[in-house]
């Protein structure tokens, strides 16, 4: 199973940007679907922006406009471009990748910060 190693978390204030990337351990391993999902203290786990091997992507809509999510098929990596931060936007920040198979991988998150 692959591994995922997240960067690019932070602190900032309300309004600035952060971009979050995530790549595979290996160059080899034959992810469909990679993407981003958040969990904030107390809350669900929830889907932030999402694509495919073939270019589809799915975002929240808390997030529309906002965020945007790009993807290094060759190097196994997804980026997660976040601009026009808002406070509600501070959350664990979770790397997530689909085999062809359905065995999701899980990256172990970075904190993203946000202040009024």
């Amino acid at each position: 199973q692959g591994q995922l190693v997240e960067s690019g978390g932070g602190s900032v204030q309300a309004g600035e940007s952060l971009r979050l990337s995530c790549v595979a351990s290996s160059r080899s391993f034959n992810f469909n679907i990679m993407g981003w999902y958040r969990q904030a203290p107390g809350k669900q786990r929830e889907l932030v922006a999402t694509t495919t091997r073939r270019g589809a992507e799915t975002y929240a809509d808390s997030v529309k406009g906002r965020f945007t999510i790009s993807r290094h098929a060759s190097q196994n990596a997804v980026y997660l471009q976040m601009n026009s931060l808002k406070p509600e936007d501070t959350s664990i920040y979770y790397c997530n990748a689909v085999y062809y198979t359905g065995v999701e991988v899980w990256g172990q998150g970075t904190q993203v910060t946000v202040s009024a």
